[in-house]
């Protein structure tokens, strides 16, 4: 089967969730192919070979600079009309959303949306998606071709195959209609580490920090650590801490290897954002708190007193 993944680029790397979702669909037996859409991004089908692509698409033109949804939208329906592909994939983010989107209306598809799993059956994909707040798993389909589907972030993990792909170059011709929207400026937040969705390690903090002047506490264990900084929406609606940090489920997914809960009650709508990380750590003076029953680690107690010694004893082990 025949199966197109969209690669989103920052810079001169392409985005982890889409590698994973490549490797994904490499892993069920389809014959999948990365496209890789932008300016002077050329270098970048070679890495996409080594996670799965036996063929990477590459539009590569000035007009395609910014990264606006319209655009890739006239890139992947060329692409499809051209190749006859049965499915296309996206790994989810704010550009991902708004091609898929633009895609499934200009080809007249059917488009699944956070998906967390994917695989064929008697030939056919079949989609996964969490229902009533993640407390149940439905399988989802579609009735045509070509079948579009979102992937919800940190499903799948890259895997390196150290192949190679054939690289097509693609004739970029766009809609006039899609060349209308101008990008005036493009902001990128200062940050320090890496970002939650790509670390190894996420440290977060809740209300049970008691004040913004707190989150030292958790940046501290963050940075001992090597990962980064999440918080709870309470944190972020108080104001305490940024909105781009939030988890759960109007916030980022996240699924590190290590979760560390500093003072979060693990309400349901924050466990979404984090439940597939790999160990979980709670530390809360509640014993009774929701985040213990799904913890693999918990510690009852002062946040105050445990997270610096927490800090402290990783330090130590680190300089031994």
């Amino acid at each position: 089967m025949a199966t197109l993944v969209f690669l989103e680029h920052h810079g001169d790397e392409l985005l982890k969730g889409g590698l994973g979702v490549l490797s994904k669909a490499a892993s069920i037996g389809d014959e999948a192919a990365g496209v890789v859409v932008g300016s002077g991004v050329g270098a970048l089908a070679d890495v996409a070979g080594e996670f799965g692509a036996a063929r990477v698409y590459v539009a590569d033109a000035p007009e395609l600079e910014a990264p606006l949804p319209q655009p890739r939208v006239d890139v992947l329906a060329r692409i499809v009309e051209e190749t006859n592909a049965d499915a296309v994939l996206f790994a989810n983010s704010v550009l991902a959303a708004d091609t898929a989107a633009g895609l499934a209306a200009r080809l007249d598809a059917g488009l699944n949306w956070d998906l967390v799993d994917i695989a064929r059956r008697d030939g056919k994909l079949i989609g996964t998606r969490p229902a009533l707040q993640d407390s149940i798993y439905a399988d989802v389909g579609w009735t045509s071709t070509p079948q579009l589907a979102l992937i919800r972030t940190g499903s799948f993990d890259p895997a390196a195959t150290g192949g190679s792909a054939e690289v097509v170059d693609v004739d970029v011709r766009l809609e006039d209609f899609s060349t209308t929207a101008r990008m005036i400026e493009q902001a990128h937040e200062e940050s320090e580490g890496p970002s939650i969705e790509d670390a190894d390690v996420v440290v977060a903090g809740g209300r049970g920090l008691g004040g913004p002047e707190n989150f030292t506490l958790v940046e501290e264990l963050a940075k001992a650590l090597g990962g980064a900084v999440g918080a709870t929406r309470a944190v972020v609606d108080a104001g305490w801490y940024p909105y781009s940090t939030q988890v759960g489920q109007t916030g980022r997914t996240v699924s590190p290897k290590l979760y560390v809960a500093c003072g979060v009650s693990g309400a349901i709508q924050h466990k979404v954002g984090m439940q597939g990380s790999g160990v979980i750590v709670a530390i809360n003076k509640d014993p009774h708190a929701p985040i213990f029953e799904f913890a693999d680690l918990g510690v009852v107690g002062d946040i105050h007193q445990v997270v610096p010694k927490l800090t402290e004893l990783v330090t130590q082990r680190k300089s031994g």
